[in-house]
């Protein structure tokens, strides 16, 4: 039975792990969920397997991937004045700025609010499919190894304020109508949240050195 801080020792089987903090190899056994092994010698957190196991961690990317699909097919905003209607999704945003001749910025909003989170979604069900069903699943590893390096793009909060900002400016302007894409948006940002606290890279790697992927 483990508890909650679960200190691994090398009378355990399973994987020898290099403690981050201080060098020092401990052998860590399977982990049940909500528990994670520690250092023996400095005490800091190897491993650790977030409540749901992976079953959980994949059900909310699966989420998060539905929500940026809905995100991404309706609109955000109906804007109405003076009798003209125009409607806004979240490519039409990055291509609005490209038009203008922003051309920099428009990359960066396309890149931070749909090919940053898509990938970041993906990438993720792909290691935690492969990890839980598949063991051969090409390029895992590849795509775990950079899964850090797209993290950053996937500032879905940061471009979430500033459409309200623009709301709440535009309703002065113009009548507003509120589009399922930003609810759904607004949701995302949530799951998307959740998706990636649960989400342990090092049980993924013990995971794949046990398949051999």
């Amino acid at each position: 039975m483990y508890s909650q801080s679960t200190r691994a020792n090398e009378e355990d089987d399973g994987l020898l792990i290099a403690c981050h903090e201080c060098d020092s190899l401990n052998r860590v056994a399977t982990l049940p969920p909500g528990q994670r092994a520690c250092c023996a010698r400095c005490g800091a957190t190897l491993i650790r397997n977030p409540k749901g196991g992976l079953d959980g961690v994949l059900a909310l990317n699966l989420a998060a991937l539905i929500l940026f699909i809905l995100a991404n097919s309706f609109p955000l905003l109906t804007l109405s004045m003076q009798g003209v209607t125009s409607t806004a999704t979240l490519s039409q945003a990055s291509q609005s700025l490209h038009d203008d001749g922003q051309e920099f910025l428009a990359m960066v909003v396309f890149a931070s609010t749909i090919l940053g989170p898509g990938a970041m979604i993906l990438s993720s069900l792909y290691v935690g499919i492969a990890a839980r069903w598949v063991p051969m699943a090409p390029g895992a590893r590849w795509v775990l190894a950079r899964i850090s390096a797209i993290n950053p793009w996937a500032m879905l909060d940061v471009f979430m304020l500033g459409i309200l900002v623009s709301v709440v400016k535009l309703m002065d302007l113009a009548d507003v109508v509120v589009g399922p894409a930003l609810y759904a948006f607004a949701i995302l940002i949530f799951v998307a949240a959740g998706a990636a606290a649960a989400f342990e890279p090092q049980l993924l790697w013990a995971r794949l050195d046990r398949r051999h992927v």
